[in-house]
């Protein structure tokens, strides 16, 4: 799946020392806890693995999260293409 930056919100990583995890662009959360955060962003599915980690804080009416803990992977899931063969190639 495409995503239309100029309609999507702002998305913004940043990471400090492994300990700090900051993000902009996000619009939903789907699970979380010590080891893994499930969330969608605007530029799509994001997990993200690690140790202790906890949400600090969140608004996602600002699409804002920051999370603490030990950060050891983070993941974009990209979603397979929709419509046909022809539909993909031709548009």
């Amino acid at each position: 799946m495409a995503y239309d930056s100029a309609q999507a919100k702002p998305h913004l990583l940043s990471l400090q020392g492994r300990e700090k995890l900051s993000l902009t662009g996000v619009e939903d959360v789907s699970g979380f806890d010590e080891s893994l955060i499930v969330l969608s962003t605007a530029l799509g599915a994001l997990t993200v693995r690690g140790e202790g980690l906890h949400i600090e804080r969140i608004d996602l009416d600002a699409g804002q999260l920051e999370v603490r803990g030990r950060v050891q992977e983070l993941s974009y899931d990209e979603s397979a293409p929709s419509g046909s063969l022809w539909q993909r190639l031709f548009g």
